[in-house]
């Protein structure tokens, strides 16, 4: 990956520090920012608090364990209400959330749907279980979710409109979809993807599995078309152990959705009748109850995470060589995980080298979909921003529980 400048629009300032240099000021000032006590400090760590005892407690002394149950239904119902949506479908996992998403959109065995190179692997998994494509678009560098801009000229060089369908004329396909996705709980530019959606045709999903409390405009990610997936992954803003959700605001998308993640019964499975194939995505009684818990205490979990988030972004503001990953101007972010950039790779690979050495745990930025194997091969847009994020960008610790303030400059030498 080489070191060379983004050009135009460049977000990385160039600077004339030493690498080892930059990547001792960034553990600086993350060492002025974190609490030190009860260290090593995890990406992630899950904030069990609350109720979360009681209600799970209640589940077992009660038998409620499984994929029904009242705190199911609780659960859902609280999401609609926090999201804003008619509708929330509770299910096992995010991955199986947007899966049960695609098929019920219309996705096919044979289309392509567009998605970022820059997501995690499970956004384009879901599309692949559906026998489709994923057709891989850049992102831009302020808020990483699909870059508007570029995607447009894509779409004008390789596609083609025939009616209400897009073709792609250099594979042949019909591009069915877009999957918009809010990364590290950034909001993409869903008006400006909806828009493009518009003209082309295309169906939007949104993957809005790290995006619970993020939204534009005051509308919650997940809302802006017909539907969106979340996952509640023990690294979520909340958790439910393993889960995931949909929302709707449409009553027969929604009953669609509802049958197809309960295996497809009918007349409440009484006779064991099943109508289509189904799927087992339902999340059990147990989960919901813990997500009960969580979401009781989601404005707490919000402002802590937004607070480190300014802790972050004021220490990162005059650092040479490196920039904090702010929310977007076009939205609010739910700062899932606080990232920052580098100029170059080899002084992130070496700040990330020194930060988990320290017991600060980090991580690159995703490697781009798009390098690996079973994806290597399939359409795509040119795509130099996104290698460029996932060569200079790391994550830091941001749980909602590293509690704490800045504690002095950092006095490394620049």
């Amino acid at each position: 990956m080489s070191d060379a400048s983004l050009g135009t629009g460049d977000p990385f300032t160039p600077t004339l520090a030493l690498p080892d240099t930059i990547a001792q000021d960034v553990l600086a000032r993350v060492d002025a920012i974190l609490p030190q006590a009860g260290g090593p400090h995890p990406l992630h760590a899950p904030e069990i608090d609350g109720n979360a005892w009681d209600y799970v407690k209640d589940c077992l002394d009660t038998g409620w364990v499984s994929s029904v149950g009242a705190w199911v239904d609780r659960f859902e119902d609280m999401l609609a209400d926090i999201t804003g949506a008619r509708h929330a479908i509770a299910t096992i996992n995010g991955t199986a959330a947007l899966h049960a998403a695609l098929l019920t959109a219309g996705v096919k065995s044979g289309d392509e749907v567009l998605v970022p190179s820059f997501t995690f692997v499970a956004t384009a998994n879901a599309i692949s279980y559906c026998g489709a494509s994923p057709n891989f678009v850049d992102c831009e560098a302020t808020g990483l979710g699909i870059d508007p801009i570029a995607l447009e000229e894509y779409l004008d060089r390789i596609g083609e409109v025939h009616g209400d369908i897009l073709i792609n004329r250099q594979t042949g396909a019909v591009i069915r979809a877009m999957v918009p996705v809010h990364c590290y709980g950034h909001p993409a530019d869903m008006r400006a993807l909806c828009e493009i959606a518009d003209r082309y045709h295309l169906i939007i999903v949104e993957d809005a599995a790290e995006s619970l409390g993020s939204t534009i405009g005051g509308m919650h990610m997940g809302r802006f078309e017909r539907i969106g997936a979340f996952s509640f992954n023990d690294n979520k803003t909340i958790t439910t152990g393993g889960g995931g959700a949909l929302i709707t605001d449409d009553d027969l998308l929604a009953r669609r959705l509802r049958h197809l993640t309960t295996t497809a019964r009918v007349n409440d499975g009484a006779d064991l009748v099943h109508d289509m194939i189904g799927y087992n995505y339902r999340l059990p009684n147990i989960n919901a109850a813990l997500g009960c818990a969580q979401l009781e205490t989601l404005d707490q979990k919000l402002a802590a995470k937004r607070d480190l988030a300014a802790r972050y972004r004021e220490t990162f503001a005059d650092a040479d060589g490196v920039r904090y990953v702010s929310s977007p101007p076009w939205g609010e972010s739910n700062n899932w995980l606080c990232g920052i950039l580098f100029d170059k790779a080899r002084t992130r690979d070496l700040a990330l080298t020194s930060l988990n050495a320290a017991g600060y745990q980090s991580r690159p930025f995703w490697a781009p979909l798009h390098s690996m194997k079973m994806y290597a091969d399939g359409p795509r847009a040119p795509l130099p921003i996104t290698d460029r994020l996932s060569a200079c960008g790391l994550t830091l610790p941001s749980g909602a529980g590293l509690k704490g303030e800045i504690k002095r400059q950092p006095s490394i030498d620049r």
